[in-house]
């Protein structure tokens, strides 16, 4: 009797030590780029780690807002992907650790910088110009111009024919909200705004959305990061790209490991290899066409030219603070999404 307790005693604590590693060796992801790209990363991670990951894939907005909700209780692990802003405000409210990786000293200045800004607590893992796209189909069809510049959207005769995504759930739609704002002075920027709202059809909930929909013709114009419209036109539809003449902001799309992560050993070591050249480069297979932040990283030759393209000095630390972002989603929502259409 007392041998067989002490062999089911070695055997429970054998199977306690395997539960225990099995939980060890698992991530949860939060993913807020395109969802192919994202399962891509998902797999990817796994096979070369032996690490299961449970991924989940939301917009910027809607990732940030659940991490602030679960934040007395984190479910997830890292945040890969989305634009820059709301992890910057992640970051400033304490939801995202410090963390300094050894692939540092590979990337752009432009990635170190993000991190500079948000106390290490992010990284840039890839850059995209804002801008929109159109079906040049449905533009003829409906005997449109063609536009070359923000302010071509408020024409009247475009009226239900532009979509864009809702800056409440969107960092895409956030992203040109305050663009807008530094493009044309906050006063001018929220009248063009009121403007273009009434020639929206409908606000998505997902950034990439509109250009979708004008790819399979139920949309004509979409405003979008420009790789987003690229990645239509690769695919075989009928999508021009626009730079506007203005000016356009752009993003610094990013990743944060969750404070208080479950799996945080795991965390970094999936943040380590995603800023590696090799998983970098995965962003090809799915036709993804941002700019990696890691020097060696391939950028596909149908990418947007980020060099002639006419960027403004978009201030992140700004437009990614708590304070500031509060500030114009609220405004927007009193000011803009109230209109009459």
């Amino acid at each position: 009797m007392k041998r067989f307790t002490s062999t089911a005693l070695g055997s429970l604590i054998a199977l306690a030590a395997s539960m225990s590693a099995a939980q060890a060796d698992k991530l949860t992801l939060y993913c807020s780029a395109q969802e192919d790209w994202c399962q891509l990363m998902a797999r990817s991670f796994e096979d070369a780690t032996g690490i299961d990951v449970n991924m989940t894939r939301k917009s910027s907005g809607e990732t940030f807002a659940q991490i602030r909700a679960e934040s007395s209780n984190p479910k997830g692990d890292v945040w890969w992907g989305g634009t820059g802003d709301p992890h910057l405000q992640a970051a400033e409210e304490g939801l995202t650790m410090e963390y300094v990786s050894p692939m540092r000293d590979q990337l752009h200045d432009w990635a170190i910088s993000q991190a500079e800004s948000a106390g290490n607590r992010t990284i840039g893992i890839y850059s995209g110009a804002l801008g929109y796209g159109y079906n040049a189909d449905l533009v003829a069809a409906n005997n449109l111009p063609e536009p070359a510049c923000w302010k071509d959207l408020l024409k009247p005769e475009y009226k239900g024919h532009v979509q864009m995504a809702n800056p409440n759930s969107s960092g895409t739609a956030y992203t040109t909200l305050a663009s807008m704002v530094q493009i044309f002075g906050e006063d001018e920027g929220f009248d063009f705004m009121k403007g273009l709202h009434s020639n929206i059809n409908q606000y998505t909930k997902s950034g990439s959305a509109p250009i979708k929909a004008a790819g399979r013709g139920e949309n004509t114009i979409g405003i979008v990061f420009m790789h987003d419209a690229v990645k239509q036109a690769v695919s075989g539809f009928p999508i021009k790209v626009v730079a506007p003449c203005e000016g356009t902001g752009y993003e610094i799309g990013s990743m944060s490991i969750i404070d208080g992560a479950r799996n945080e050993e795991e965390a970094k070591k999936f943040y380590d290899w995603a800023l590696s050249p090799e998983a970098q480069n995965l962003a090809l297979q799915v036709n993804a066409f941002q700019v990696p932040s890691n020097k060696g990283a391939e950028t596909s030759e149908s990418a947007p030219d980020m060099s002639q393209i006419k960027l403004i000095d978009y201030d992140f630390k700004k437009y990614g603070s708590s304070d500031e972002r509060k500030r114009l989603l609220q405004k927007w929502d009193e000011e803009v999404s109230v209109l009459p259409q």
